[in-house]
């Protein structure tokens, strides 16, 4: 089985070679990286050229956006499973992707996802939270909490069949994806391990204007994939949220 990573990434130079080594140190050898940077103006491209023996397909040209680089990395994705790891995120062993590709070993399995740790942004063996994938349920995503979307790794053909990342989302377009895939019918199945570290102090990891942004926005993915929700369903689960 063939596993496809892609990684976005603008301006990445103090992170992206974490991101890399951490693929290229997979005791696992099917893996395709690809690499899709926003004409970044720093050092990026430049590291990125540095392992250009162990990256499969690396593009820099100017995009609309985050998930209009997710899209084309998917798009040009040669893999039977597809996965999502940010460029300042890592996986969190080298066993890693061994393990995903065994959780697809019943092939009525569509998807698989597992666990994630914050840690420092300095420090990537300083822990500072711990999100479970133990507790979600399809019942929980109207109250706008998800399965850790970095985790997550899906057969190619389903993005062909149900489509990508809608880039009319700022914000949330992550959690809409998951919600439509997840309510297509698609059979999931949770590894109980930890597959990603997450640095902390992402752009999409504080900030009051960003939070109310995502919020709508998550109420919006659900309303347009069928749930019922409210604004203040999801706020008032906020709470919850971090302590996954």
């Amino acid at each position: 089985m063939k596993v496809s990573i892609v990684t976005v990434c603008y301006n990445s130079e103090v992170t992206i070679e974490d991101t890399i080594k951490s693929i290229a140190s997979q005791t696992y050898n099917d893996i395709e990286h690809i690499i899709i940077d926003g004409l970044s103006t720093d050092r990026t491209n430049k590291i990125i050229e540095e392992y250009s023996e162990i990256v499969s397909i690396y593009i820099s040209e100017k995009d609309s956006g985050l998930y209009d680089a997710m899209n084309k990395g998917i798009s040009l994705a040669t893999g039977d499973v597809v996965g999502i790891l940010n460029s300042d995120d890592v996986l969190a062993d080298e066993t890693v992707i061994d393990k995903i590709v065994k959780g697809f070993d019943d092939k009525s399995i569509d998807a698989v996802y597992s666990d994630l740790i914050y840690v420092s942004q300095y420090d990537l063996n300083k822990p500072s939270r711990y999100y479970s994938s133990k507790v979600f349920s399809k019942g929980l995503i109207r109250f706008g909490l998800m399965l850790p979307h970095p985790t997550f790794y899906v057969r190619k053909k389903y993005y062909e069949k149900l489509g990508l990342y809608k880039t009319n989302y700022r914000v949330a377009a992550d959690f809409e994806l998951l919600t439509r895939f997840i309510f297509s019918g698609l059979k999931l199945r949770r590894l109980p391990f930890v597959s990603v570290k997450m640095r902390e102090g992402g752009v999409s990891s504080s900030g009051l204007l960003w939070r109310v942004h995502q919020n709508l926005e998550i109420v919006r993915a659900c309303h347009e994939n069928g749930l019922y929700t409210n604004i203040f369903l999801i706020v008032s689960n906020n709470l919850l949220a971090k302590n996954l």
